[in-house]
């Protein structure tokens, strides 16, 4: 790729703010177990809500069953009885999430809390029970320290301790009755023990060890098979490719379930079950893997069951983009599924495999035309050290593609990727006319062991160059015009901003940080005392331990809050009130530094957000904020509206059905 590339001679029109970043207007669809109604999100009391309908139903038939005017509802869950739907929702993004239970046969009434317990306590996650008809289990911190599994029974709303979890940083695995299976252990050292549990005496029986760097997350998936006796977890074995292994109950015997040569098993949808595409598809009558994900440019599904062959082939007459999240009743016949595609966000398909009855069902953003979308690229490239840096280059349409105004866009994490797909924000900036670069930089999930543990004690080091080196990549190749170059990121994408502006002040116009770490010390410090052994390989192997003086002097050095007088570039920091991951006080010390020697700083603080803003309103605000930024300091294109027009255009998003 070059910039001989063409481009056509006119730009697409000025996609205005809210029709990237509004409430979507339909999400998140599932399909009852019984394969009967639909459940999705959409827009209600200003908020996004849980709708249902018939599965021939349309929108105008459907019923809001949930009324939450604070703040909006993403994960939801059916249950076995057609009467009860449950769904997560914290307070004001202080990630402290309860688990509530609706009514579908009074909708209108109000939502049952279903967490017995005070302020601080939370719930992780939620499964179904196929041996205790009306249950789920729930694991939930009764108090600070302890995690424990409890069975919930939906109608009456009893909580009784199923599982209790001796090791609070264990993970006793249960098999599809409920029983304990494989215990996972983060030992001291950073090991990752797994066991068997022996079904006579219930004690585990150590199978293997795993790595541990390369695990920061520990293993991914964890999934029993449905028969009890295996665990499919993600292993490097003796290579450098994450594959799909299943480690026998009793023997510890590894055996490759799903392998793709010089690809990873992609682990992403552990961060947002139900949201992100998974790591392994479920069949959710048998519990059987039926497909597995794979990083590539573009996402690679490999199918496991011979069963499930022909309906992925059905389904991918669908769309030219790849499959994405999947749902369907307890027979297989039924199926909702989405697909990823990069100029096109989430479109879901509805597929009946016994009558072979297909149709489109949602789209997000209706009023969002692919045609006005730019295609993301996947690129590669040298870190100066020699290692291959991949990522994705996205250039505005309508304009030759040849020094550009440019945005480093930088992932957070660090232990995620960006991946080929509909992204607002990357979609936004090109249509402003900013080439947008997104590196994998060294410590990114889905490219490999050597990738993942290159980044070890690299914090603000060579990840931070290999953001350096892309932008000369993207120089060299005559794409950027090196003087016109801003970037932005979120959470450690933050902080790679905070640190690029401190050490390398001059190379950047613009700057954008979004709940960004400034203080390494501080945010270590912050972590919990009971999680530093499950932490071993993540933030302690990674960046250091504040406890030992010398590698405290080391992040100290790292740490932008240590530079914040050499900063000069124009910077947009945006910090969520409640943020528990990185507290406000990250920002006020910043921007406080920054005001009083009178560098341009706007400072865009939301009372009612956590990590990262939610709400629609805030989410529009920043964009806008983050928009004429850029169009200030970098020269693209930006919407000159009025209040009254904002207010307009508000109004006309929020009408979509």
């Amino acid at each position: 790729m070059t910039v001989a590339d063409t481009a056509p001679d006119t730009q697409p029109r000025l996609v205005e703010i809210e029709e990237f970043f509004a409430d979507p207007a339909f999400v998140v669809p599932t399909i009852s177990p019984d394969g009967i109604r639909i459940a999705y999100v959409a827009p209600h009391l200003g908020r996004r809500n849980v709708w249902v309908r018939g599965v021939d139903q349309t929108h105008d038939d459907a019923i809001p069953v949930t009324h939450d005017t604070r703040r909006g509802i993403t994960t939801y869950h059916w249950t076995d009885d057609p009467r009860w739907l449950l769904y997560l929702q914290d307070t004001d993004g202080d990630e402290d999430f309860h688990l509530y239970r609706v009514d579908l046969d009074d909708p209108s009434a109000p939502a049952v809390d279903l967490t017995p317990m005070g302020p601080g306590s939370r719930v992780f996650g939620v499964e179904t029970l196929s041996s205790a008809p009306g249950t789920v289990l729930a694991t939930m911190n009764p108090d600070v320290g302890r995690i424990d599994v409890h069975r919930v029974d939906v109608a009456t709303g009893e909580v009784v301790l199923h599982h209790h979890e001796t090791d609070p940083l264990a993970a006793t695995l249960l098999d599809r009755r409920g029983v304990p299976a494989f215990l996972i252990v983060t030992e001291e050292d950073g090991t990752v023990a797994v066991s068997g549990i022996d079904r006579t005496t219930g004690n585990p029986r150590l199978l293997r060890r795993m790595g541990g760097a390369e695990y920061p997350l520990s293993v991914q998936p964890q999934l029993v098979t449905p028969d009890g006796d295996g665990l499919l977890v993600g292993s490097f074995r003796d290579g450098d490719d994450l594959q799909l292994v299943r480690i026998d109950r009793e023997t510890g015997e590894e055996t490759v379930v799903a392998a793709v040569e010089g690809r990873s098993l992609d682990v992403m949808g552990i961060l947002a079950p139900g949201i992100l595409p998974p790591a392994v598809y479920l069949h959710p009558g048998t519990g059987q893997a039926i497909a597995a994900r794979f990083v590539d440019d573009r996402p690679h599904i490999e199918v496991l069951d011979p069963d499930f062959a022909p309906v992925y082939a059905e389904l991918a007459t669908l769309s030219d983009g790849v499959l994405g999240t999947v749902s369907s009743d307890m027979s297989g016949r039924r199926w909702i599924v989405t697909f990823i595609h990069d100029r096109e966000p989430g479109v879901s398909w509805f597929y009946d495999h016994a009558t072979g009855e297909r149709r489109r069902l949602f789209q997000p953003y209706p009023d969002l035309d692919p045609a006005d979308m730019a295609p993301m690229r996947a690129v590669q490239f040298p870190a100066r050290d020699g290692l291959e840096l991949p990522g994705y280059l996205t250039l505005p349409v309508g304009v030759e593609p040849r020094n550009l105004p440019t945005v480093l866009l930088v992932h957070g994490g660090p232990w995620v990727q960006d991946f080929w797909g509909y992204n607002p924000e990357v979609q936004m900036l090109a249509n402003r006319g900013y080439a947008v670069l997104q590196v994998n930089y060294r410590g990114s999930l889905g490219y490999g062991r050597r990738h993942l543990t290159a980044a070890v004690g690299e914090y603000g080091r060579a990840m931070q160059d290999d953001l350096d080196d892309g932008i000369d990549w993207a120089v060299a190749q005559g794409y950027t015009d090196p003087g016109r170059v801003g970037i932005s990121g979120v959470s450690y994408g933050g902080y790679a901003v905070l640190r690029a502006i401190t050490v390398t002040p001059d190379r950047f116009a613009a700057a954008v940080d979004y709940v960004g770490v400034s203080d390494l010390v501080a945010a270590l410090r912050a972590l919990p005392p009971f999680t530093r052994r499950y932490n071993a390989n993540s933030w302690y192997r990674y960046l250091g331990d504040p406890d030992v003086p010398e590698q405290e002097a080391e992040l100290i050095a790292r740490s932008p809050i240590t530079m914040v007088d050499r900063i000069r570039t124009p910077l947009l920091v945006a910090q969520g009130a409640n943020d528990v991951r990185v507290p406000q006080a990250q920002s006020d010390r910043i921007v406080a530094s920054l005001r009083e020697r009178g560098v341009p700083v706007e400072y865009l603080l939301a009372g009612d957000e956590g990590h990262g803003f939610e709400n629609e309103s805030n989410r529009l605000r920043l964009y806008r904020a983050i928009e004429h930024h850029f169009a200030e300091h970098l020269g693209g294109r930006h919407a000159a509206r009025s209040d009254d027009e904002r207010r307009t255009a508000d109004r006309r998003v929020r009408a979509r059905p």
